[in-house]
């Protein structure tokens, strides 16, 4: 399978969208090469503006901009681009429901080598307590893809993940996607692994290698965590009677509290969270983090095994 980054889909994607005729502008924060919004500006100059290194302002002239009647989409890394902008966020975008797409990338531990200052875990947590926001987490380039158009098609506020580093193709480029739907990619009966981002493919990997030990997981790809697909998930949990979320962010305020949150009203069930614990990231190469945080595949295998135990 080819191996794209999710960033990789975000310039590419709003360049198609001018292209189809929609008013699409970006506001980027002195990292659109970074970002990939500087396709959007090498091929239509005028619709990237680049603010330089001051992220509230950016946010600023993004929801300016989305009253003059724009689709705005906002650049920069997670951890400035929803840490430091929260309050211009919250209060300016969320608030009036105007029509800006907070998009960053280079969320996660898989940020890598910049280490925990820059490894955004806290971002999902963030964007999905705020009134009127749409949080959506791809786990591929395709995936990255649609979520964009998503965005853009529906009026109001988004946030779409975006990561660094490349991940597993799993998607192709003519699947579907909706805002508030999960996709069931494997079926199972013993336990549900529910999973978003760059852990939906280390989830598939993890039912293969439960699988050989008798284990038949169920995945499924929580690409909309707000609004979360409750059908769906119920309807697994229902079947196995055992969850487990995995999610390349903190335990705490992400997928696996949205999902504890919808157990624990509707469908009481046995449930682990797999994530980072209580602490930042450090220093490292992907591979070398998401296993040492336990993410990987063998690492989900081993302790669903060992939750099911």
């Amino acid at each position: 399978m080819s191996a794209k980054a999710t960033r990789a889909a975000y310039g590419e994607t709003l360049v198609e969208l001018v292209g189809e005729g929609m008013d699409v502008v970006a506001v980027d924060a002195d990292l659109s090469g970074s970002t990939t919004t500087k396709k959007l500006g090498d091929a239509y100059p005028g619709r990237l503006i680049n603010v330089g290194i001051a992220e509230q302002n950016m946010i600023g002239v993004a929801a300016g901009l989305s009253l003059a009647g724009k689709v705005v989409f906002t650049g920069s890394f997670a951890v400035f681009g929803t840490g430091r902008v929260y309050d211009q966020i919250r209060n300016t975008v969320c608030y009036s429901k105007l029509n800006v797409k907070i998009a960053p990338t280079h969320s996660g531990i898989t940020v890598g080598p910049d280490g925990g200052s820059h490894q955004m875990l806290e971002d999902i947590n963030l964007m999905r307590a705020l009134p009127n926001m749409r949080v959506l987490v791809p786990s591929d380039y395709a995936s990255a893809k649609a979520a964009i158009r998503l965005a853009a098609e529906n009026p109001g506020p988004f946030y779409v993940r975006l990561g660094r580093s490349k991940v597993p193709e799993v998607y192709g480029p003519n699947d579907a996607f909706e805002v508030g739907r999960a996709k069931v990619l494997r079926e199972g009966s013993d336990v549900t692994i529910v999973a978003c981002g760059i852990e939906v493919a280390a989830a598939l990997g993890a039912a293969e290698l439960l699988a050989a030990h008798g284990i038949e997981a169920e995945v499924i790809d929580a690409f909309s965590i707000k609004p979360l697909d409750a059908e769906t998930i119920l309807a697994s949990a229902s079947k196995t009677g055992a969850v487990v979320t995995v999610e390349e962010h903190l335990v705490c305020g992400g997928l696996g509290s949205a999902v504890s949150e919808l157990l624990g009203e509707r469908l009481p069930t046995r449930m682990k969270r797999i994530g980072v614990e209580d602490r930042f990231g450090t220093s490292g190469e992907p591979d070398e983090l998401l296993a040492a945080f336990g993410l990987d595949a063998p690492s989900i295998a081993e302790t669903v095994e060992g939750f099911l135990a």
